[in-house]
C-alpha cells in the first residue's frame, strides 16, 4: 500500500507542477493532495520523523491563499492599468490557444488575447489595450511565478516524506 500511495503521491505532485503553469488544472490543490498522500503513507523524512498534520494544514492555508490570490491578482492588475473585463477573458482565452506552442505561446497568447478583447470589445484605444494586457500578462506571470513555487515546495516535501 506504501508504494501505491508514493506513487499516486509523485504523480499528483508532478500534474500539480504542470498545472501551476497550464490554465484549468489546478496545480497546488493536485500538489497539496500529493502531499496529503505522502501524510497517509506515513512516510518519514531523513530525521526519521513522520510528517505532522499541522504541517499539512498550514500546507492546505498556503494552497488556499495561492489560489484565492491567483484569481484576484491578475484581474486587479489588469484594472489597475486600465483594462477592462474583456481583458481578463482574453488572457484565458489567449493562453489556451497559446498551449499548441507551449511555453511562450502561452505568454504570447496570454499578451495577445489580453490585447485583441481589450481593444475590440470595450472600445479601449492602442495605449489604454496596450497597457491593459502589460497589467494582464504580468499578473498571470506573477500568479504562475507563486503557484509554481508553492507546488515545486511542495513537491519537494513529497519526495522528502516517501
Amino acid at each position: 500500500m506504501h508504494t501505491f500511495l508514493a506513487v499516486l503521491a509523485l504523480t499528483l505532485g508532478i500534474i500539480g507542477l504542470a498545472g501551476s503553469v497550464i490554465p484549468g488544472l489546478p496545480g497546488p490543490p493536485l500538489s497539496w493532495v500529493g502531499l496529503l498522500l505522502a501524510f497517509l503513507s506515513k512516510g518519514l523524512n531523513g530525521a526519521g520523523e513522520p510528517m505532522s498534520l499541522t504541517f499539512l494544514l498550514v500546507w492546505a492555508v498556503v494552497v488556499a491563499f495561492v489560489t484565492l490570490v491567483d484569481y484576484i491578482f491578475p484581474a486587479w492588475l489588469t484594472k489597475a492599468t486600465g483594462g477592462s473585463r474583456y481583458a481578463g477573458w482574453g488572457t484565458v482565452i489567449g493562453m489556451l490557444f497559446g498551449l499548441i506552442y507551449p511555453p511562450v505561446g502561452i505568454f504570447l497568447g496570454a499578451l495577445l488575447g489580453a490585447f485583441l478583447f481589450d481593444f475590440f470589445f470595450s472600445d479601449h484605444g492602442v495605449w489604454t489595450s496596450f497597457k491593459s494586457s502589460i497589467g494582464a500578462l504580468v499578473g498571470f506571470l506573477l500568479g504562475t511565478g507563486l503557484k509554481l513555487t508553492v507546488a515545486g515546495v511542495m513537491m519537494y516535501y513529497i519526495v522528502v516524506y516517501i
